[in-house]
């Protein structure tokens, strides 16, 4: 493990963000080559092939993967144990900078209605960062690159208490009018419950879990979808998507929040663990 302060906070996000925009984890090559062997459609079959070819240049080069950086979001879990002496936002933040250059990083980050570029993929609430507590003395920072053409396909409804049989059908129906604008196969997150933003927040997390670790309700709606036919690109195939992870939360009485967080076939993430070090 690291050691924490400012810097080693700014130069380890830097780190973590070059490893996700070069490098895809296992579990998600393995699904991608899973796919590939499975699939009997030739175009489909090509798709994914062309697909891993592309992992493997951008790892061998430490190349971005795709011209589409995204935006940060980082996922930050601080040990209560911990007494920090800097502004943890702001290292975080020099470090999305200092990758910018380094990787680099498409500058992605503009002001909503001037659309007026920062160039440096920060500005006012970018990146996204979402704090948790843990036991512990260490600080794990999560950072997952979001690109545009899956976060638009994005979706969310207020379903009324009663319509807990329409959650599947939502979900799936946000994943055939998506079509091949995400660049299929993707892996959807879902949120469920919560509040308006809390699901959203669930179904964007959801993302980080292993492609492995589905339950008998996220792999009926893992089935049905891959019977859309829309398949890798949205050049048909029995390849749509990889994987359905469902995150749920208490939400109130009176609503039924639903929130699908579709993500690429690119599902980039990378972490790093940093402890204090104790008098």
């Amino acid at each position: 493990m690291n050691r924490i302060d400012s810097r080693s906070v700014t130069n380890a996000v830097e780190e973590i963000i070059k490893q996700a925009e070069t490098r895809l984890s296992d579990d998600v090559i393995q699904a991608l080559e899973k796919a590939s062997d499975s699939e009997t459609d030739p175009t489909a079959k090509s798709q994914l092939n062309a697909i891993l070819k592309n992992i493997t240049i951008a790892g061998a080069n430490n190349i971005p993967m795709c011209q589409d950086t995204g935006i940060m979001v980082f996922f930050v879990e601080i040990g209560r144990d911990i007494f920090l002496d800097f502004d943890l936002d702001l290292a975080i933040l020099q470090g999305v900078r200092q990758a910018t250059i380094s990787v680099p990083l498409r500058p992605n980050a503009v002001e909503p209605l001037t659309r007026k570029n920062s160039g440096d993929n920060t500005g006012d609430g970018l990146p996204d960062i979402n704090y948790s507590f843990t036991a512990g003395n260490t600080i794990k920072i999560t950072v997952a690159p979001k690109g545009a053409g899956s976060e638009n396909m994005s979706t969310h409804t207020m379903l009324r208490p009663s319509q807990t049989d329409q959650v599947k059908p939502f979900i799936v129906e946000s994943v055939l009018k998506a079509g091949g604008m995400p660049c299929p196969p993707i892996i959807v997150g879902v949120g469920i419950g919560g509040s308006f933003d809390k699901s959203a927040r669930l179904a964007k997390r959801a993302l980080l879990r292993d492609l492995g670790q589905m339950d008998e309700y996220e792999l009926e709606i893992l089935t049905a979808i891959n019977t859309l036919g829309i398949g890798p690109m949205g050049l048909g195939g029995s390849t749509t998507a990889l994987a359905v992870h469902v995150e749920k939360a208490h939400c109130h009485t009176a609503s039924l929040p639903v929130a699908v967080n579709i993500q690429c076939w690119a599902n980039r993430h990378a972490s790093v663990t940093l402890e204090v070090e104790h008098e």
